[in-house]
């Protein structure tokens, strides 16, 4: 007999596991979450065509819906295990693909894209061999994660305005870069360091 369906001929049964999986995934933060990931190509195409000046506003549109669906998730709770991976992955997949293709066509220098890379790589390493060890670090950013990306956040969105719209603000790109370089440094500094010591914990 088909799933959900009455076998006294009422009709269909309810499926609450079912109804509750979809909800779950198609949620409204969630879909804000696909389409800000979804903008990623489009930037980056922009940015290769030297339409800095529209990939500003999607950088800043993606910015927006990135509150927005945060706020959505908590005000409805519409909290899911499908957000909770998406909502950074969207967040990081932009802010590198920004740094790289700014790179490639020289508004940013190579070697800061080429950090910033470096970092989350390191980052996610240490992920992954504290997971193997049976260490599993805290989702909880440290503070100067959070300082670091604030600083790319605001680094990507001054050289997309700039560049796009040929302001005379050079000098305040270039203190950028370097605010962005020291604090990915430190942030990847103390995700060793924190890397570390949880491995030593986790393996006594």
């Amino acid at each position: 007999m088909p799933e959900g369906i009455d076998p006294n001929g009422a009709g269909t049964t309810p499926r609450p596991r079912a109804d509750a999986a979809a909800a779950a995934l198609f949620t409204l933060p969630n879909a804000i979450t696909l389409a800000r990931l979804c903008a990623v190509p489009a930037a980056i195409w922009l940015m290769l065509q030297h339409r800095l000046d529209i990939a500003f506003w999607v950088f800043v549109g993606a910015g927006v819906s990135d509150a927005a669906d945060g706020w959505l998730a908590r005000a409805r709770n519409a909290r899911s295990a499908l957000g909770a991976v998406l909502d950074p992955m969207a967040d990081k997949a932009l802010l590198v693909s920004v740094y790289v293709t700014l790179a490639a066509i020289g508004v940013l220098p190579d070697w800061l894209a080429i950090l910033v890379v470096f970092r989350d790589l390191l980052i996610v390493g240490g992920v992954l061999v504290l997971a193997v060890i049976g260490a599993p670090p805290p989702i909880r950013p440290l503070l100067v994660s959070k300082v670091n990306t604030a600083a790319q956040i605001g680094l990507a969105a001054l050289a997309l305005l700039v560049g796009g719209y040929a302001l005379e603000l050079g000098g305040l790109v270039a203190a950028m870069v370097w605010i962005v370089a020291a604090t990915t440094l430190a942030s990847g500094a103390a995700y060793v360091v924190s890397t570390i010591r949880r491995g030593e914990a986790g393996s006594r």
